[in-house]
């Protein structure tokens, strides 16, 4: 009786030190966390450098297996930390962990595979969590409603944006051909789709004076087209602006479940105690 309450013990104590910033354990260990994703992803983009791969390839080498290492060792203890594994290894973070992890394990099989470890950067969000920084929690909260919200519009909106691309570019193919650089149909396309985004790379350019005038009003149509989904959004935050912002970092023990109510002393989507 006694090993089992140690036992249960042991897991909620790490599972408070990994999942929870609230206690000074918990905010040490993601800091350092934080410190060990930042010093992954550049020795990620230090070792894409040819000249110095060359000169500290094996350094390079034992500092990331050193660091996947103890990316899988906490990735391991958050699944054991909680009753329901599932939950941690299908949520949005445990996908990100998983992918931070498995590159350098890949890399024994595919070649260049542990380049993929970049993606450990998406686990700086937690920073927002960690450092309590309130108003932009409730920021990036809100834009996350907003965006939910208006997703319906923005589809619609980028759907117009196709078809007057398809439109734009099979003209721009009719009027200039390929000795202008036109080839297809789908490569008009492509720089009409440069074009009304405003990038325009500039290895596609119309001769003609009927293109050339075409050309200019799909770039003065970008500039105006760039602030519809902006004002889309934006609505929509307005309507969340008023929403209270919440610092409580409790991860439910039971389900995984974050964001969490101040002061809030059981689970909201499983009513398990925190």
């Amino acid at each position: 009786m006694k090993k089992e309450i140690k036992k249960t013990d042991w897991k909620e104590r790490i599972h408070e030190i990994i999942y929870e910033a609230d206690t000074k354990e918990g905010k040490l260990f993601d800091v350092i966390l934080l410190i060990a994703i930042i010093a992954s992803v550049i020795l990620v983009m230090l070792e894409s450098i040819k000249s110095f791969d060359d000169k500290y390839h094996d350094v390079l080498n034992i500092l990331e297996w050193i660091i996947t290492i103890l990316f899988s060792i906490e990735y391991i203890l958050r699944i054991i930390t909680i009753k329901k594994p599932s939950k941690y290894i299908f949520s949005f973070y445990g996908i990100i962990d998983f992918l931070s992890t498995i590159p350098k394990y890949l890399s024994l099989i595919l070649v260049n595979s542990h380049h993929l470890a970049a993606f450990r950067a998406l686990r700086l969000l937690r920073v927002f969590r960690i450092l309590k920084l309130a108003r932009y929690i409730g920021a990036s909260n809100n834009l996350m409603i907003a965006l939910k919200a208006s997703r319906a519009k923005i589809a619609v909106f980028i759907f117009f944006i196709v078809i007057i691309c398809i439109i734009l570019g099979t003209i721009m193919y009719m009027i200039e051909g390929a000795e202008n650089g036109f080839t297809s149909i789908p490569r008009s396309v492509y720089w009409a789709i440069v074009t009304l985004t405003t990038v325009g790379f500039g290895d596609i350019a119309p001769q003609t004076p009927f293109g050339q005038l075409i050309a200019s009003v799909i770039m003065i149509l970008g500039y105006g087209i760039i602030a519809i989904p902006t004002g889309i959004v934006s609505s929509e935050m307005t309507k969340t602006a008023d929403n209270k912002i919440h610092t409580n970092t409790q991860a439910c023990a039971n389900c995984s479940a974050e964001k969490h109510k101040d002061n809030a002393q059981f689970c909201y989507n499983c009513g398990d105690k925190l």
